[in-house]
């Protein structure tokens, strides 16, 4: 009961936030073509598709995973400085002029963001998305929108110059009886001109969904990096041990996709994750055959790659992917053996030398719903396998994305 009350929460705050509109500010922001999941989220594997669409984020953002299904708060927030710093104004004509590379850094985004996991670990992290290959770029298409600027403009030129008009009439005018019919008009004038940006963004919204219906899967390429701690938590959230396993370290990975089709979407991943890895092991004492416990910390590296098949459109999609996970170093013995010298009259029972399982295979389908311009739900379900093909688990995992327009 309490879960359905949160997701109905965060989802009237973004549809309250998607229904306002932008008439103060008048800025041209034609909307973007899907809005995936924050990097962070991506990194911390924790959203229902391990491969997403990459996206221009021009927006600040906000994610909810529901991986472990309990209330906890497991948010990421995405925003984009350069673009914020440097472009984000009332028209487009400064990104548009600008060059390829100083576009290119205008895609650059930040995310920061927190889950707690099935083991009540506190994950922490951050990750830092650029942009390197976009078919398409909703904001360059000037064509699109050019005759919308100069038709308004030169409405806001009329409404303004006949507003004049009638004040002056208003206040010269010596026939009291034609005052009434006066200051309607002046008040037509005024709700025209109030209503001029709120009419022209909704113009453009209109081109912009015709504009992404058609290129929703345009071929782009992101390269992004990122660093996550995973920490034990107790009940309070007090943070206590680091642990040293693949849920904490420094990942690097490209993210990809090619439309195949009007209708079909080709998404690739490749990404290395480098981490410390705690090995546990039992040590012998040769003499005594007493044995006790010991621990050592290996170098590591986890290679990630797969494939998402995607169906649909702009406003929902369907997918299946299959992702394939390797560590560099094939055995915790191969591991041990790096960074550990047996002391003297002693030996380790190789047995007992353990780390944290990763199991390589898994298999998901799903799909979203872009519910509104600003608001996305992301849904699936992960069936992991072992190296053998042996079923591990069957996790359900969603998620709620919402643009901070």
């Amino acid at each position: 009961m309490r879960y359905t009350v949160l997701v109905f929460l965060i989802l009237f705050t973004c549809q309250v936030m998607a229904q306002e509109k932008e008439s103060a500010s008048g800025r041209l922001n034609p909307s973007e073509f899907s809005i995936p999941a924050s990097p962070v989220f991506d990194l911390m594997g924790v959203t229902p598709s391990q491969i997403n669409r990459t996206s221009d984020i021009k927006n600040f953002k906000v994610d909810w995973s529901f991986k472990a299904w309990r209330l906890n708060p497991n948010l990421a927030i995405q925003s984009q400085p350069f673009w914020e710093l440097f472009y984000n104004r009332k028209d487009l004509s400064k990104y548009q002029s600008a060059s390829g590379f100083m576009r290119k850094l205008a895609s650059l985004d930040i995310s920061l963001g927190t889950v707690q996991n099935e083991e009540s670990d506190r994950r922490i992290g951050m990750a830092a998305k650029l942009n390197l290959v976009k078919q398409k770029d909703p904001l360059l298409a000037k064509s699109l929108y050019e005759d919308i600027g100069i038709r308004y403009a030169e409405e806001r030129k009329t409404l303004e110059a006949r507003l004049k008009e009638l004040q002056l009439k208003l206040d010269t005018t010596q026939q009291i009886m034609d005052k009434p019919g006066i200051r309607s008009e002046i008040k037509s004038t005024e709700d025209q001109l109030l209503s001029l940006n709120s009419r022209r963004n909704t113009e453009i919204n209109d081109r912009a969904k015709i504009f992404i219906a058609e290129h929703w899967n345009a071929a782009s390429l992101d390269l992004a990096v990122g660093r996550v701690y995973t920490y034990q938590s107790d009940s309070a959230g007090s943070l206590s041990k680091l642990r040293l396993n693949r849920n904490t370290g420094f990942g690097i990975w490209l993210n990809g996709g090619v439309p195949l089709g009007k209708r079909w979407m080709l998404s690739g991943l490749v990404r290395t994750t480098f981490y410390e890895e705690e090995l546990n092991f039992l040590l012998r004492n040769t003499v005594t055959l007493e044995e006790k416990e010991a621990r050592a910390v290996a170098e590591n590296k986890l290679y990630s790659a797969g494939l998402n098949l995607r169906y649909g459109g702009p406003l929902y999609s369907f997918f299946v992917e299959f992702l394939y996970e390797k560590k560099a170093l094939k055995t915790p013995v191969e591991a041990l053996q790096d960074v550990f010298t047996e002391p003297a009259q002693t030996q380790v029972v190789a047995s007992s030398v353990k780390w944290t399982t990763v199991h390589p295979n898994s298999l998901s389908i799903g799909g979203d719903w872009r519910i509104s311009q600003n608001v996305i739900i992301n849904y699936g379900m992960r069936w992991i396998l072992d190296v053998k093909g042996k079923s591990q688990a069957f996790i359900p995992v969603a998620g709620i994305s919402c643009m901070m327009r």
